[in-house]
């Protein structure tokens, strides 16, 4: 028996309205069908899907203090803003770090009026160590135009979040309207793209546009129009708990009785099972629940035919993972500058530009590292002077190693030279520095790879590479070739240092 095809403009029925806008699926090579293999268009199946995961999410959610706060808010702006700082500080960032960040946040800046009168310099020094600080920024934007220009009121539906807050997207508006405002309208955030790959075997790029479509209109199709805010977040739940990237918890999912990925795993260990006893192929009749263009590689959702199939990752087959671009190389040459004086003396810190990478966050002083070793010496000095008036004892300027930082897309190689002034320098910095305490930097709006410059400045074991034998003592040599090159790794900054 053939399966159906369907038109897109009857898919487009199928699963109802976009809420917003979507990318385009027009132009060359769009496939004008679609096979219902990835569909949902039996309207049993999707209420029975929706009270699986909604059943699920009731016994099985973890208790999140963004959660406990949007449940017990009777104030819908005040909900609304609970939902959208939880929402930005989970972009990138694990459950586990936004928890201590988001318990802060909210401790100091608890409505939107108090976050608008914030300087960004507190926002940035709260935000320290998230990383992604544009985030912060944007918050206290958002926030500030709310108060200014909105009235106090934050938007209440996905389209006009997105349209009028900056740093809102498509997902955290979708987000909040669901959460704070019981919007029906479906989101589609990492974990929700997993767990809709797989319940519908859709093997294609998710990045694409075709794809991306499909997943939306699925999501949109699926949400609870009586709970669209629990269903989007159970979804979600879903994904990061047991329809994991890797190892995913199948016998304990709620809707794996709908999971067509689990469906083809199944036939799969059958197909295997026959070749290994020996016994003759099947027919090659199709089963009805197969995707039939998927064969013949016309199917815009199905892998594409050169795509193997992996009978160790099972499920995980699904969603198909594009390849990752390598980071951008980049290097830097700091100082950390150190005046004497009380139990650690104090740190000469830089702001950096209000715009671009780590945008008015504090650092040392620091150079692209151009040229030779002398031509990068040469500029770190002429830095130094710029930023201290009086004389430094330049001959004192000692190399100490290099610490690789990554950020999202750049690979980031910072070269260490340190220099300690025992005499305290005439006059106050010039605007954009100050000199802060070992006590002041740590709560200072430093970003992590500053901290870990410091580590090895004060000379902590922890993560330093071994030296090559043969090579000098870098407190007296360069970053020259054949030299001692310490390097402190970002998984090393993080593992405890031991008791000196």
């Amino acid at each position: 028996m053939r399966p159906r095809w369907l038109p897109v403009h009857t898919l487009a029925a199928l699963t109802g309205p976009r809420g917003t806008s979507s990318p385009s699926s027009t132009g060359p090579g769009t496939p004008s069908q679609a096979s219902p293999y990835h569909l949902f268009s039996d309207a049993d199946e999707v209420t029975s899907f929706r009270a699986s995961l909604l059943s699920w999410y009731d016994r099985a959610k973890r208790d999140l203090p963004w959660r406990r706060r949007a449940a017990g808010e009777l104030d819908p702006d005040r909900r609304a803003y609970s939902v959208w700082v939880s929402e930005i500080m989970l972009q990138q960032t694990q459950v586990a770090t936004v928890t201590g960040y988001y318990t802060r946040w909210m401790q100091k800046w608890p409505a939107l009026q108090d976050l608008a009168g914030a300087s960004l310099e507190e926002v940035n020094q709260l935000w320290a160590g998230l990383g992604y600080y544009s985030r912060g920024r944007r918050l206290q934007e958002g926030a500030r135009k709310v108060m200014e220009e909105l009235g106090g009121h934050i938007p209440r539906t996905a389209d006009m979040l997105q349209k009028l807050l900056p740093g809102v997207g498509r997902y955290t508006a979708g987000a909040i309207a669901s959460i704070a405002f019981g919007q029906v309208t479906g989101v589609v955030d990492g974990n929700v793209t997993r767990v809709l790959c797989r319940v519908r075997a859709i093997g294609a790029d998710p990045g694409s546009p075709l794809v991306t479509q499909h997943l939306w209109s699925l999501a949109q199709q699926l949400v609870d129009p009586a709970r669209p805010g629990d269903f989007n977040q159970a979804a979600m739940e879903l994904g990061a708990t047991v329809c994991t990237p890797r190892g995913p918890l199948c016998p304990k999912c709620p809707v794996r009785g709908f999971c067509q990925a689990q469906k083809r795993v199944e036939k799969e260990q059958a197909v295997a099972s026959r070749r290994l006893l020996g016994s003759p192929e099947q027919g090659q009749t199709l089963d009805v629940e197969e995707c039939a263009p998927g064969r013949t590689g016309s199917c815009p959702l199905c892998p594409p035919p050169s795509e193997p199939w992996h009978q160790d990752l099972g499920v995980a087959n699904f969603p198909r993972q594009p390849a990752r671009k390598a980071p951008r190389e980049q290097r830097a040459v700091v100082c950390v500058l150190q005046q004497l004086g009380s139990e650690t003396g104090r740190f000469l810190l830089v702001q950096r530009p209000s715009s671009g990478l780590l945008a008015g966050l504090w650092e040392f002083p620091s150079v692209p590292a151009e040229g030779t070793e002398s031509v990068q010496r040469q500029a770190l000095v002429k830095a130094l002077r710029t930023w201290v008036s009086s004389p430094l004892p330049l001959r004192s300027l000692r190399y100490l190693g290099e610490v690789v930082h990554i950020f999202s897309h750049i690979r980031q190689t910072y070269v260490v030279y340190g220099l300690v002034l025992e005499e305290q320098p005439q006059g106050l910095p010039l605007s954009g520095a100050r000199w802060v305490s070992r006590a002041e930097f740590q709560a200072a709006a430093v970003p992590t790879a500053m901290k870990k410059v410091l580590q090895l400045f004060e000379g902590r074991p922890s993560g330093l590479g071994k030296a090559s034998k043969g090579s000098q003592d870098p407190a007296t040599s360069g970053p020259g070739l054949g030299r001692r090159r310490r390097q402190l790794t970002l998984s090393a900054f993080l593992k405890p240092t031991s008791a000196p």
